[in-house]
Parts: C-alpha cells; sequence; structure tokens
C-alpha cells in the first residue's frame, strides 16, 4: 500500500444491522475507507469488479451462496485479502483453506469496542499480505504427487523411540501462519522432538485448531496444558488468551501456561515462547519463525541463537506477510532462510547434527 493512502475496504454480510456497526466503526479509523457493503456472494461480486477494494470482511453464513464458497472461486478468480468474520464452530480454519488470511470472532454487545479494534487491526495487515491464484480441486488432485507433497524422508537417527529428548522445536507465527503451520507440520515424521507452537488466535479457536491438526497430522497435537510433560512424536499450540513457556524439571520440559500481559503486541506471544525455550534448552532449540506481521519472536529468536541453539526463518517468497521474518532477519537472528516447502528438511537436516554431537 502507498505511505497516506487509506485502505479500501468492502464489507460483505447478509445482516443489514451488521453492515452498518462493522461500516461506522471501520470508518473511524483514519486509515481505512469503507467503499461499499454487500449482502450477498452475487452482490459482493459485482461490487469487486466496480470498486477494486483492498480488503474484504466476509460473514461465512450467506443466503446463496455462502462465504467459503465465495472464497473459493475468488481466490482462483481474484484473489483478494479477505478477513472472515465467524462464530467459534472451526469453519474458520475451512475460510483459511479456502484462501482467507485471517478471521475475527463474531461480537457480542459487550465485545463491540474490542472486536472492531481487532478486525480494523486485521485488515491492515491483509492489506500487505501476498497472494496467489488458487489451484482448481482438478489440479491440486493432478499435483498430489509433487515434491511438495511429499513427506520428506529422515534417518532413524532423528526418530526418538522414548519419551523425552533434550532437543525441542519451537515455531511463532501470525497472519498466513494457520496455513504455514499445517503444511509444515504435515511433512514432518512421528517421532520427533517435542514441539513447541505459538500462533496468534483468540481463546477458544486454538483448541478447536490443535484438534484439526491433530486429525490432519501424523505428529499428536494438543492445545497445550499447564504442568503437561512435554513428549516426543507430539507438538503443543499455546492457548489463546494466555503465556506459554517451558520449564525443565528432573530433564524433562514441562509447559508453563499462565495468564499475562501482552508482550510485543500479543498474547500468547511469539517472543515470550522463544525467550523460555532460549533460558532452559540452551544450544538444544531449534527455532523457527513463520509468516507474520509485525515483529513478535524476532527478539526471543535472537536469544535462541545467541544462546547456541540454530534459528529458521521463512523466506519473503513464501510469506503471506513478509514482517516477522524480516524483522528476525534484520536484526541477524535467522540462521538460516528457506522456503516453507523446504522447512522440513531444514528443521530434520538440523536435528541429525545436533544429534550426531560428540
Amino acid at each position: 500500500m502507498e505511505k497516506n493512502k487509506k485502505i479500501k475496504v468492502l464489507v460483505i454480510d447478509d445482516s443489514s444491522i451488521f453492515r452498518r456497526v462493522i461500516s461506522k466503526y471501520l470508518q473511524e479509523d483514519p486509515e481505512l475507507e469503507v467503499v461499499d457493503t454487500a449482502k450477498d456472494s452475487y452482490e459482493a461480486r459485482d461490487k469487486i469488479l466496480q470498486l477494486r477494494p483492498d480488503v474484504l470482511t466476509l460473514d461465512i453464513e450467506m443466503p446463496g451462496i455462502n462465504g467459503i464458497e465465495f472464497l473459493k472461486i475468488l481466490m482462483e478468480q481474484c484473489p483478494i485479502p479477505t478477513i472472515v468474520i465467524s462464530g467459534a464452530d472451526g469453519r474458520c480454519f475451512e475460510a483459511i483453506s479456502a484462501g482467507a488470511v485471517g478471521f475475527v470472532d463474531k461480537p457480542t454487545a459487550t465485545t463491540m469496542d474490542e472486536f472492531s479494534k481487532d478486525l480494523a487491526a486485521k485488515i491492515k495487515e491483509a492489506s500487505v499480505a501476498k497472494l496467489e491464484k488458487k489451484k482448481s480441486i482438478k489440479s491440486t488432485q493432478s499435483q498430489s504427487v509433487s515434491p511438495s507433497n511429499t513427506r520428506p524422508t529422515t534417518s532413524s537417527s532423528v526418530i526418538r523411540k522414548g519419551t523425552n529428548s533434550k532437543e525441542i522445536i519451537a515455531i511463532g507465527a501470525s497472519m498466513g501462519g494457520v496455513e504455514a503451520i499445517s503444511k509444515l507440520l504435515k511433512q514432518l515424521p512421528a517421532g520427533l522432538p517435542p514441539i513447541v507452537i505459538t500462533q496468534h488466535m483468540p481463546p477458544i479457536f486454538t483448541k478447536r485448531y490443535a484438534e484439526r491438526l491433530n486429525r490432519e497430522c501424523v505428529i499428536n497435537i494438543c492445545e497445550g496444558v499447564n504442568g503437561q510433560e512435554l513428549l516426543s512424536g507430539h507438538a503443543y499450540i499455546a492457548p489463546g488468551g494466555l503465556q506459554m513457556g517451558i520449564l525443565k524439571k528432573s530433564s524433562k520440559y514441562i509447559l508453563e501456561i499462565k495468564p499475562g500481559d501482552k508482550i510485543s503486541g500479543h498474547c500468547p506471544s511469539v517472543d515470550y515462547l522463544f525467550d523460555s525455550v532460549a533460558q532452559v534448552a540452551k544450544d538444544n532449540a531449534i527455532g523457527v519463525i513463520l509468516t507474520g506481521m509485525g515483529h513478535d519472536g524476532a527478539k526471543g529468536l535472537l536469544g535462541i541463537k545467541k544462546a547456541g541453539g540454530y534459528t529458521l526463518g521463512q523466506n519473503k517468497h513464501s510469506c503471506v506477510v513478509y514482517g516477522m521474518p524480516m524483522a528476525a532477519m534484520n536484526m541477524g537472528a535467522v540462521c538460516k532462510e528457506t522456503s516453507l516447502d523446504m522447512m522440513p528438511n531444514a528443521i530434520l537436516n538440523q536435528l541429525k547434527r545436533m544429534q550426531t554431537k560428540v
């Protein structure tokens, strides 16, 4: 986006009241301009062609073509960064898979102010998101055996048959991270050292996200619980609205999850997680920073590197938003930058090196 140029927003919702309320709140932000509203997918299509908005807000439940089906068509023909407004029923993740770059929880009368601020922030992040046309289902199926969809191979030396590991993998992401984390974890084999993950996401949604990932991956994945022992072959998602870090007790890694202030603008915070991993795991840590707006995680990743750990950053080409990885690169926190497709192999290769150290 050009400096001083307002971000043009099209609000799509079947509720006339909700369209008016969202528009009113967004218009109060000097960086945003609501160019129009649409009551359904058909009206939205016409107004997109006419007004060329920078970002869409989209309700999932609409008459006729619902929000998810509309997204699939939109992303195949004319990709536009879209923020979905969703209830806590898990359909937001369908929308993310269909091409949405983010989502916000549907507001109540008491959460309207918080909702409007969150939505405005997400729209600003979305305005710089990089999108590519989604391939059709037939095209995707024909490429199901492509290299990027093949699980990487690894030697048995990387697989841990026991429950504990001295190594640990920490991953942080924000906008674009829901799909990036899913893609990364699907490519990792079972039996790796424990993985701790912070993805910026509201409460309730993190549990549903973990459940969805657990169904998709060979790794066991759950929302983290305070005091939980970290096991090989498992991944733990930071609960929304809480800060998650790790402790070490009797040579075992333990989750420490508690309420806390926002750090680097977020709760859960990637910096908070990475800082604890740097202090506890030191040179046994691998830190990975993925797509996202802002700088959360950059300082923490530098801490992992300074403690002797190995750090990876997602490259600009494969990021939806090259913000957090760029901030980490600029401060010298990244040992190696690589594409999302190559990230699994980069992690596995480093684990082999770590486990063959004398």
